[in-house]
């Protein structure tokens, strides 16, 4: 089982770095399962502008860096969106790169790691109803990160709670995927 660790910020400077290392390092010691951090600043993924409609495209993109984007994320059975939250909803360029796809999505789980000055919930609530569409299964249980009080000079300094979050987030998002790929065959 493979699991994609998708940072979602593209900006500079941004955060989201730090976290998803961090997500990445609570992954390392997970048994059974590959976790593998994906930079989606290094896609360079361009605005949907395609006439045909990516839910049709049969993974057969217009742009080069869109099928170079398409083969990665389709190479995953799970995902782990490490998600900021800008002006209370979901980051642009990670929704882009959501909706410059279709299937690739398509009935995998996908797990919620976000941070912002509340913690980038109502981000993961926006992301909830998006993946929806694609009949992803995203499990319950999130870790959401402070940017007041789980951030310092070098970056993301997690509550000692988290630990046990983000465990319990791994373990359901293997849990889901496990029975998703089962119900494949």
């Amino acid at each position: 089982m493979k699991i994609g660790i998708i940072l979602g910020s593209i900006r500079d400077g941004r955060a989201g770095a730090t976290v998803a290392r961090w997500v990445a390092e609570q992954a390392a010691s997970r048994e059974g399962v590959s976790y593998e951090l994906v930079d989606l600043k290094s896609f360079d993924v361009p605005l949907l502008t395609s006439a045909t409609v990516p839910g049709a495209a049969d993974k057969k993109y217009d742009d080069e860096r869109v099928t170079r984007w398409s083969r990665t994320i389709d190479s995953y059975d799970g995902y782990v969106f490490v998600t900021p939250e800008y002006n209370h909803g979901v980051p642009g360029g990670l929704k882009n790169a959501f909706d410059v796809l279709g299937g690739e999505w398509a009935d995998k789980a996908v797990a919620f790691v976000s941070y912002g000055a509340e913690g980038g919930v109502r981000a993961v609530e926006h992301w909830r109803q998006i993946v929806a569409n694609f009949r992803m299964v995203g499990v319950r249980q999130q870790v959401s990160l402070s940017t007041f009080t789980e951030f310092d000079d070098d970056g993301v300094a997690p509550a000692g709670r988290r630990t046990g979050e983000i465990a319990t987030l791994f373990d359901q998002l293997e849990n889901a995927t496990r029975r998703i790929l089962a119900d494949r065959g």
